[in-house]
This record gives C-alpha cells, sequence and structure tokens, in this order.
C-alpha cells in the first residue's frame, strides 16, 4: 500500500549508487587497474560490488558519457576502456575554444607564448644529445626532402614542433603546450590546404627559410643554450603565424569539420610518427 510513497525515494537512490560505482570505476581506470583494453564482463562487476544490474548499468553509462568506455553489445561486447591522452584533451580543448568563439590571433598568442619555452626546457635536458639528436636530424632530413610539395611539408615541419613539446621534461607542461599546439596545428594544416587549392602556398625560398629556422633552434637546444633556443623558437612561431593570420586571424577556432576532426586526431597518430624516428 505503501510502495507508491518509497518509490520516488528509491529513485533518487539509484543514481546516487550508479554515481558511487562509476567513481570507483573510474578511479580504477584512470590508475591502470585493468590496463587498456577492457572491463571485466557486466555480471563479474555486478558480483564484485554486490548491486543488481540497472545501477550497474547506469554506471556504465556514466562512464561512457565520460569518454572513458565504449559499451559494445553482442557476443563479443563489452565496455572498451579509453584512458585520456593528449588527443583527447586536445579535441576536448579544440571543442571548448570553438564553442566559446575564440579567434584563431587568440590562439596563437598563446602559442607564441608557451611553445619556445619548450625550446628551452629541451636544451635543459642532460641526456638531449643521445634522446634528442638522432630524432630532431631524422626529422630535419625528412622535411628537407618535403621542399616542393606544400601539405607533406606542413606535416613533416609541424612534427618537429610536436618533437620539440614532447621531450619538454615537465610532464604537466609538456601536456598542456602539446594540447594548445595539436590545436593549432589543425589550423595551420587547414590553412595549408586552402593556400594549395589556391595556388598561394608559400614558394620554396620561404619553405627553405622555415626549415633553417628549425636548423637552428635545433643548434641552440643540442648546445644546452636555452635563452638562445627560447628566443629563436618565439621569432619562428612568429614568422610562421604572421601569414596564416593574415587570411585566418579572424576566424573561429574549428574543432568540429571532418578536416578539423582529422587533424585533432592526428595528435595521437603523430606519437607513432615520432617514434618512427626513434625506431629508425
Amino acid at each position: 500500500m505503501l510502495d507508491h510513497l518509497d518509490r520516488p525515494r528509491r529513485a533518487r537512490v539509484q543514481p546516487r549508487l550508479a554515481e558511487m560505482i562509476a567513481s570507483e570505476l573510474r578511479e580504477q581506470i584512470l590508475n591502470g587497474a585493468y590496463g587498456d583494453s577492457m572491463l571485466p564482463k557486466q555480471e563479474d562487476l555486478i558480483a564484485q560490488f554486490g548491486v543488481s544490474a540497472p545501477p550497474m548499468r547506469e554506471a556504465l553509462r556514466i562512464l561512457e558519457v565520460d569518454g572513458l568506455i565504449t559499451v559494445r553489445r553482442g557476443k563479443v561486447g563489452g565496455a572498451v576502456i579509453h584512458r585520456p591522452d593528449g588527443g583527447s584533451v586536445a579535441h576536448s580543448l579544440g571543442m571548448t575554444l570553438q564553442g566559446e568563439r575564440v579567434r584563431l590571433s587568440d590562439l596563437a598568442d598563446t602559442v607564441l607564448q608557451l611553445e619556445p619555452l619548450c625550446a628551452a626546457g629541451c636544451a635543459r635536458m642532460a641526456d638531449r644529445a643521445t634522446v634528442l639528436q638522432p630524432l630532431i636530424e631524422a626529422n630535419l632530413a625528412e622535411t628537407e626532402a618535403a621542399i616542393g610539395d606544400g601539405l607533406v611539408f606542413t606535416h613533416t615541419s609541424r612534427l618537429f614542433h610536436d618533437l620539440i613539446v614532447a621531450h619538454v621534461p615537465e610532464a604537466t607542461m609538456g601536456l598542456v603546450v602539446r594540447s594548445v599546439v595539436a590545436v593549432w596545428t589543425a589550423q595551420e594544416e587547414t590553412w595549408a590546404h586552402e593556400v594549395s587549392e589556391a595556388g598561394r602556398y608559400p614558394n620554396r625560398r620561404e619553405q627553405r627559410t622555415a626549415l633553417n629556422a628549425h636548423k637552428r633552434i635545433a643548434e641552440s637546444i643540442l648546445k644546452g643554450d636555452a635563452g638562445e633556443a627560447e628566443r629563436i623558437a618565439r621569432a619562428h612561431a612568429k614568422a610562421l603565424q604572421k601569414r596564416v593570420l593574415a587570411e585566418f586571424g579572424n576566424r573561429v577556432v574549428d574543432a568540429s569539420s571532418p578536416r578539423a576532426l582529422r587533424g585533432l586526431r592526428d595528435v595521437t597518430e603523430r606519437q607513432t610518427d615520432l617514434h618512427v624516428y626513434q625506431q629508425d
């Protein structure tokens, strides 16, 4: 007779239970308790937490909304884990900037402030000769070979920037700057496609100027001259941005078009490209 009075109370309790389960699973996922593969089967999780199926399904739904898992249905189903990485941070940042209607000129200013600090940080690395030198030399050679092919040149020259940011000693600085730079790279590669299609991509001489700036930055880093590395990196970034901003400066950051989404997904793929340099 009192069931109709009890139902609202139970409806309030179950979401809290689901949130508690989701919170514990979230912590375990982020701490690597399940590796990078899948959560245990749902029936095993139900037994582990001692709950019924509805709050467990709701907990998994919460984690799916968080982007930490993807629930697959069917015989080979299960909850596939997606631990956050630089790619996910860059995508979230890009979407937020677009939602806030932030313009490329604003993003460029942030890159100009942060990225050169990474060049200085790399110059302070004690093992820069053994860790960075072979990677940088491989990239410089690949970039030189790409002169004359605008889109390939943009991709390989942006990899140089990724190399520097990826090896900054401070992990937090590296992740933050890597995400900001990734959003900028997606915008610059969109610019490269558009100006190439219009026949306005920088000529060979201008491409050579950019490559020579990379060589000077690399030389300063490998010499351990942090101040010079930062100075040259800032001057180079400013020169690169000038041409992009002349045409795109008033545009809002794009993180949702198919081309921008591909560019942001490249954040993770670029790490594979960096590993290729290491294997070579």
